[in-house]
């Protein structure tokens, strides 16, 4: 265990909650929300857990001629209550990496309840009031959150990490909730502001953050006039929207072109 972690800090803490989020989340939901929670409660990395277990170092993320390790890293700042993960998917070892967080949050931090944070990719438009589901690994913390608006999901499919994360949690004692707010499909490989905001709204009102949300407010309204010149301009967008916004579905082809279309253009600058 030793040899897996690294403290470069030790934070005064007091039964704190962690707030999990993932680098490759749809919408870059995951990192855009930890990285808010950071720069809000001035945290800084008290801990980081080591990549050579867990980590292919083969195939490095280059940008901007600049090399990019893998990272999962622990912060702690202001508020002694609360504490947030950012991390990279692992690539193998996964059971040890998930019960490596928990080993941290659990015999170090004193956590006593973890949060999850993912994109849940969905076949809506972007000006459609959003949802967040959630699933819980206890049903106290089901009734607990009861009037936050989130949503119960059932879902069918393979189990995502944070599935595992919460059923290691479970056997631990530890109470956990994975929140999944709705991310429209074509914007699932570029941002999604407006995931972001209603993420941290839940977060705000759960935790007394007194967070100020006007930049994402700004970021949506930014997003929806660059969305809204690309209708202007491209009849097929325009048409393809239109039917998500009243409810109708596409074909796989006309799904595919609306997430090349809408990504390339909100790359542009201008």
């Amino acid at each position: 265990m030793k040899d897996l972690i690294k403290f470069t800090l030790q934070p005064e803490l007091e039964k704190p909650s962690l707030i999990i989020g993932w680098r490759e989340d749809p919408g870059r939901l995951g990192p855009n929300v930890i990285n808010y929670l950071n720069k809000t409660m001035m945290n800084r990395s008290f801990c980081q857990i080591s990549p050579v277990d867990f980590f292919s170092l083969g195939g490095v993320e280059i940008k901007g001629n600049v090399a990019r390790l893998p990272e999962s890293r622990f912060y702690a700042g202001v508020r002694n209550d609360l504490i947030t993960f950012l991390s990279d998917f692992p690539h193998f070892n996964q059971y040890t990496f998930l019960n490596t967080i928990l080993d941290i949050a659990q015999d170090y931090c004193k956590v006593e309840e973890v949060y999850t944070v993912s994109g849940l990719v969905s076949p809506i438009a972007h000006t459609i009031p959003r949802r967040t589901f959630a699933v819980y690994n206890e049903p106290a913390l089901q009734e607990k959150l009861r009037g936050y608006g989130l949503r119960d999901i059932s879902y069918e499919g393979p189990p995502h990490l944070n599935s595992y994360l919460l059923w290691a949690a479970q056997k631990r004692g530890l109470r956990g909730v994975s929140l999944w707010p709705q991310i429209p499909f074509y914007l699932a490989a570029s941002e999604d502001p407006q995931a972001v905001r209603l993420t941290l709204s839940f977060l705000n009102r759960r935790f007394n953050l007194n967070a100020d949300l006007k930049e994402w407010n700004e970021n949506i309204k930014e997003q929806y006039v660059k969305i809204s010149r690309l209708r202007a301009r491209n009849p097929e967008v325009q048409t393809f929207i239109e039917r998500l916004e009243t409810g109708l579905s596409l074909t796989e082809a006309e799904e595919m072109k609306l997430a090349e279309e809408v990504p390339k253009f909100l790359r542009k600058k201008g």
